[in-house]
């Protein structure tokens, strides 16, 4: 791909498939892509960068033939593109596979140094924080400036990717499957010069048999560290200390316990903004300070910090990047404020990340009536392997309304989630809780009920069919008829 091409990707609106366009197109290719139907943020980025999108699947996306095509996780075998490539043999590949191939060993940047985040949960997040500690220390040395690719989009950068001359490559390594053509994890295609690893618990149902399954995954990602590279793993879960058990390189253990290598102390949360003491083998190192709720946010960060401070990174820029992160968009992000009601949205896809989100909402907001408003849409929360622990994680909100299970009907019956066994469970607990079939049918029962200093957090990993637009504009229509 030395020469200027024509690329097309099919399903271009997942957010790391709009990134990797973004990032062919600064590279000089004329970039093309096709989705079922376009949808925002990432149809909204795409427009802007003038790449055009194709609406829906069809052959003639492909005529002329392109010189290659990028081949989304979301499509399989039966979707009409795939088919005509696979019939006219026009060349294609995968996202991971081009990403590892055109950026992150390319002959151009003569190799970046690979510095991957992954885990279960909180990886898109400490992605971003490690970017932007690597964008502010760059001020002073050039050489560190990042390139980075992020599952969503950095408000610190507002976009989710970036290509600079800096040795570092700072990329979200996603445990899910890389193509209907290679099944194996996308970060398999990374080969870390340095790893993050946050978080390891059973997930993504669809393609993982179990627990055991997604251990594998992951110790395959270890394996991948060089001798002369490191780990800096959460020393809160045995799944994780399992998983770098076997590691050929140093590992560094973060989170609360006094034997971790880099440990948070005196944790608190005041006037918006998370404190606490870092210790480096037992020795004061750092104070840190992040305008974001949560220990999970402040576990992230030290992640990021400790990462960085290996590679290199002096502690005056981390300090200071840390102290100026604006978070990712969908996580924690406050949509709307209308009447003295909030309305939070965040990107819940499994119990644990439900359980931090409304644990950092309960510190934020203080004294407020808290309401969870799910969607079950991740292929794990439409099934029913976590409904005990969707009813713990909820069980912290005040007040609960489900919604039905996303294209229940794609859910063989005995697996699928039934959001009416949480609901009965949460009433027996003495939570208020309620099941309503789809957003118009929330959004109708919440306005009626909602009052000033109410906090919403709307859960969902998906469009939730326009909720998070219909609400703001119902409490807005309410508030100008009283």
């Amino acid at each position: 791909m030395q020469a200027k091409n024509h690329i097309h990707l099919i399903g271009i609106c997942g957010t790391a498939m709009a990134s990797l366009a973004g990032m062919l197109q600064l590279k000089g290719h004329r970039v093309t892509g096709s989705d079922q139907a376009a949808y925002p943020p990432m149809s909204n980025l795409l427009r802007e960068l003038g790449i055009p999108i194709a609406e829906p699947f069809s052959e003639t996306n492909l005529q002329p033939a392109p010189d290659l095509i990028i081949v989304g996780n979301a499509i399989s075998r039966g979707n009409v593109e795939v088919e005509y490539m696979l019939d006219q043999r026009i060349p294609f590949n995968s996202l991971a596979r081009v990403i590892h191939d055109e950026f992150i060993v390319s002959h151009e940047n003569q190799g970046h140094e690979s510095l991957v985040v992954a885990g279960t949960h909180g990886k898109t997040t400490t992605t971003s924080m490690l970017a932007w500690i690597y964008e502010v220390a760059a001020r002073r040395q050039p050489e560190l400036s990042p390139s980075f690719l992020i599952g969503g989009v950095a408000e610190n950068f507002g976009t989710s990717f970036q290509l600079r001359d800096g040795r570092p490559f700072v990329i979200e390594g996603d445990e899910y499957d890389t193509a209907f053509f290679d099944k194996g994890p996308k970060f398999m295609h990374y080969f870390p010069d340095a790893l993050i690893l946050t978080h390891v618990e059973f997930d993504h149902a669809d393609i993982y048999s179990d627990l055991a399954a997604v251990k594998t995954a992951f110790k395959r990602l270890v394996n991948l560290v060089p001798r002369r590279g490191r780990i800096v793993a959460f020393d809160g879960s045995e799944n994780v200390s399992e998983c770098v058990s076997h590691a050929m390189c140093n590992v560094e253990r973060y989170g609360f316990a006094s034997s971790s290598t880099w440990q948070l102390a005196d944790f608190h949360f005041e006037d918006g903004v998370s404190r606490w003491r870092v210790l480096h083998a037992g020795k004061p190192r750092v104070e840190l300070a992040l305008p974001m709720a949560g220990e999970h946010n402040a576990l992230n960060a030290t992640a990021a910090a400790a990462l960085a401070a290996g590679q290199g990174v002096p502690p005056a820029p981390i300090i200071e990047a840390l102290a100026s992160f604006r978070s990712v968009r969908r996580r924690l992000e406050v949509r709307a404020m209308i009447g003295g009601i909030t309305i939070i949205d965040d990107f819940a896809h499994h119990p644990t990340a439900i359980r931090e989100t409304l644990r950092a909402l309960r510190s934020a907001y203080r004294g407020r009536r808290l309401w969870a408003v799910l969607e079950p849409r991740s292929n794990t929360l439409r099934r029913n392997v976590f409904e005990r622990e969707l009813v713990d994680s909820l069980s912290l909100a005040d007040q609960v309304v489900l919604a039905g299970v996303f294209h229940s009907e794609k859910i063989p019956e005995a697996e699928r989630l039934h959001p009416e066994n949480v609901v009965s469970a949460l009433l027996k607990s003495g939570r208020d809780a309620l099941l309503l079939e789809n957003a118009n049918a929330i959004v109708t029962n919440l306005v009626s009920r909602l009052e000033s200093g109410d906090v919403v957090a709307i859960l969902s990993n998906g469009g939730f069919d326009g909720i998070y637009e219909k609400l703001p504009a119902a409490l807005e229509r309410r508030a100008s008829q009283a």
